[in-house]
């Protein structure tokens, strides 16, 4: 049977309580040496931060594309008489094509995931112009589409892709929240926002900003 504390020997009894009073002593000191952290600490701790990188960079983003954009009639014939010259004249260049900013007016006519064709008068009906509404936002056209945001800003290739899809995030939280759920087909709606030309008769925008206005 193993021996209670009681029936050890003095001294031994007197080496135990000072290690146990010596651990108590010690779990004290460590409490009060704690510090709770909250969770914008722990974030700056970890260091760079893609959400909030957005939040700060997406009205810069915002204010240049609707500064830049070259309305959608202006832009097609030009697009498809030589699609290079237009994007180099309108746009800045990306890794495929040129990014455009660009401005519109146009019917919703059909939805497909949250993606909407328009119909949009003065605009020949060969170029197919479609808007991204969510949930989903695809690409990373809106940290591109300035030229000022570049991988080498950047720590690694991981870092660059999730600020993309910070600033999409972002964007869904400042622009497309106020019509997420709503039915627009048939709904005339005012864009602005950039696409990717690869494809110069199909432009997949990022809108910015999106009215409704019928």
């Amino acid at each position: 049977m193993s021996a209670t504390l009681n029936s050890v020997p003095g001294d031994k009894r007197i080496r135990a309580y000072v290690a146990a009073a010596f651990a108590l002593a010690l779990v004290a000191l460590m409490a009060l040496d704690t510090k709770v952290i909250s969770l914008s600490e722990l974030e700056s701790a970890a260091g760079f931060s893609p959400q909030q990188f957005a939040q700060e960079t997406f009205p810069e983003i915002q204010a240049y594309v609707e500064n830049n954009a070259v309305n959608a009639s202006v832009l097609a014939p030009e697009v498809l008489q030589d699609a290079g010259a237009a994007g180099e004249k309108y746009g800045v260049a990306a890794g495929i094509g040129h990014i455009v900013p660009v401005s519109l007016s146009g019917i919703a006519v059909e939805s497909r995931g949250g993606v909407y064709t328009l119909e949009v008068a003065d605009v020949p009906s060969d170029i197919v112009i479609r808007v991204q509404t969510g949930p989903a936002i695809n690409g990373t056209t809106l940290r591109d589409t300035t030229g000022n945001i570049q991988f080498g800003d950047f720590t690694n290739q991981i870092e660059y892709q999730d600020v993309g899809a910070a600033l999409n995030d972002e964007m869904k939280r400042q622009v497309l929240a106020d019509i997420s759920g709503q039915e627009l087909t048939g709904k005339t709606l005012e864009v602005v926002g950039s696409f990717t030309m690869i494809n110069p008769k199909n432009w997949l925008i990022t809108p910015v900003s999106i009215a409704i206005i019928e």
